[in-house]
């Protein structure tokens, strides 16, 4: 059964920098497209961030071209993080991880496309 735990959330000031980590267990497949969403209050959840197994990335229109959010993932470990640097108001959510095994990644990424989540971490970016 595959786990995925979120770790790294907190209260941080604008301009800060966090690294929001997610450990796997019971992945056991050969092919797999990660992810980090997020739910605004209110809002849907929407994706942030995906990675395949072969390390490719791809960020949510929402994020793109915003250098301060990197998706990465270190196999051996079991480990997907995110970082996110200069944060903004605007970041404050609930961060989900997501896996999908068995496929690559999406063109574009939704929550239906996932079949696996952690329970979220929060941050919260308030001076």
């Amino acid at each position: 059964q595959v786990q995925l735990v979120e770790s790294g959330g907190g209260s941080v000031q604008p301009g800060g920098s966090l690294r929001l980590s997610c450990a796997v267990s019971g992945f056991s497949s050969s092919g797999y497209c990660m992810a980090w969403f997020r739910l605004v209050a209110g809002k849907e959840r929407v994706g942030v961030a995906q990675i395949d197994m072969w390390g490719r990335t791809k960020y949510s229109d929402s994020v793109k071209g915003r250098s301060a959010i990197t998706i990465s993932k270190d196999g051996a470990k079991y480990m997907l993080y995110l970082t996110i640097d200069s944060l903004k108001p605007d970041d404050t959510a609930t961060y989900y991880c997501a896996a999908v095994p068995n496929r690559g990644c999406f063109s574009v990424f939704e929550r239906r496309d996932f079949t696996d989540w952690g329970e979220g971490t929060q941050v919260t970016v308030s001076s």
